[in-house]
């Protein structure tokens, strides 16, 4: 096989291996073959919702398992029909052959990110918080880079962006905003995001234009549907109003209408100003805070598997997830993965694609990568 189509091959089996174990494949086989004998069993409709539960599961393990199947079958279609037109001298049934395996090495690797959302909420909307590390204004215009980055990102994939909550910097910049990104597998896309991100730049707010590293944490949580009983006793919860404040004028309001709940067991804070009602505002909040403790208690149940969970961490070196560097020279390096770009506009501009397919894989295969931090 030539060194191109060897290359697209490794990629299509590498994805279905990935596949394959986020399916757990010889369990699912068998559990397919349970569901497609139940769903021709009459008496099933008889509990509707029970009914509706398996004949999702049915069609969803049915779909993944036929995609890895019509992938594999038709990679040995192509991989023979390139040899067969090597062994022949045929250029155009090799190159016919090799644009196949192309095509099929991007579909496995779409499919791989599809099969890697499987989460419990991975389907649902979700939210975004942002807040700026220590550091003044440097930080807090960060925050505001990263809060474009991400609403730019939610546009390209299709999404729809609203912002919950929005507090200005002093001078510049954000000290904390939410955004509720709504879209199939917002959440399952979203969630390896969570972490403390790292800029280093030449400050533009440093008129000796020195280079200046800043932090800000983002923090991610699904938006929990009514199937999803989170149980939260009001006397738990230190209840705030306060007016709304934003940049040019926007989510400002003339009275106290903005909310912020905190939830003394936890520590847990959330806002919502994004309403001039305070009603509406407390309740959306309320929402908020049951999404983090759903998100909590996910982790929670992650971390008795894995046992590396840790809450929400100091904002600042040594808790970095990605570092951005724009000065002296240009780099985009995740930190867990490896993942690196030397475009950080694109990235800025919302092409993280990259870094969440590979964060996504990594919590299924448990491999960690030795990266170093960029200087």
């Amino acid at each position: 096989m030539r060194a191109e189509g060897q290359a697209f091959i490794d990629r299509i089996e590498a994805a279905l291996a990935l596949v394959r174990q986020s399916l757990d494949w010889e369990r699912a086989l068998r559990r397919l073959d349970e569901l497609n004998a139940r769903v021709q069993d009459p008496t099933l409709w008889d509990n509707p919702k029970e009914a509706q539960a398996i004949s999702r599961e049915q069609k969803t393990l049915e779909t993944a398992v036929n995609t890895v199947n019509e992938i594999s079958s038709e990679m040995a279609d192509a991989v023979e029909f390139v040899e067969m037109g090597d062994a022949e001298g045929d250029e155009d049934v090799v190159a016919e052959g090799l644009a196949t395996l192309s095509s099929l090495a991007d579909r496995a690797d779409a499919d791989k990110v599809q099969a890697l959302l499987s989460g419990e909420a991975d389907s649902n909307d979700t939210y975004l918080e942002i807040h700026a590390g220590a550091g003044g204004t440097e930080s807090q215009d960060w925050a505001e880079m990263l809060l474009r980055m991400y609403a730019r990102w939610a546009e390209r994939k299709g999404f729809k962006v609203e912002t919950v909550e929005y507090q200005s910097g002093e001078q510049a910049g954000i000290k904390s905003a939410t955004l509720l990104i709504k879209g199939e597998n917002a959440y399952g896309y979203a969630k390896t995001e969570s972490g403390v991100h790292r800029l280093v730049r030449i400050s533009p707010y440093d008129s000796s234009a020195r280079r200046h590293t800043s932090f800000s944490s983002v923090w991610v949580y699904p938006v929990i549907d009514d199937d999803i009983d989170i149980e939260i006793k009001e006397s738990d919860l230190k209840i705030d109003t306060y007016r709304a404040s934003g940049a040019g004028g926007q989510h400002v309001n003339t009275t106290d209408s903005a909310v912020r709940i905190t939830h003394q067991p936890t520590g847990i804070v959330v806002a919502s100003q994004n309403d001039r009602s305070q009603h509406k505002n407390r309740a959306t909040a309320i929402n908020m805070l049951k999404a983090r403790l759903f998100e909590r208690e996910m982790a929670e149940r992650e971390a008795a598997a894995s046992g590396e969970y840790q809450e929400k961490s100091e904002i600042g070196w040594g808790h970095q997830i990605r570092s951005y560097v724009l000065q002296p020279y240009q780099m985009v390096k995740d930190l867990r993965t490896g993942v690196t770009s030397s475009s950080p506009d694109d990235v800025l501009d919302g092409a993280l694609d990259p870094y969440i397919s590979a964060a996504l894989a990594q919590r299924v295969t448990g491999e960690k990568v030795d990266v170093e931090d960029v200087e």
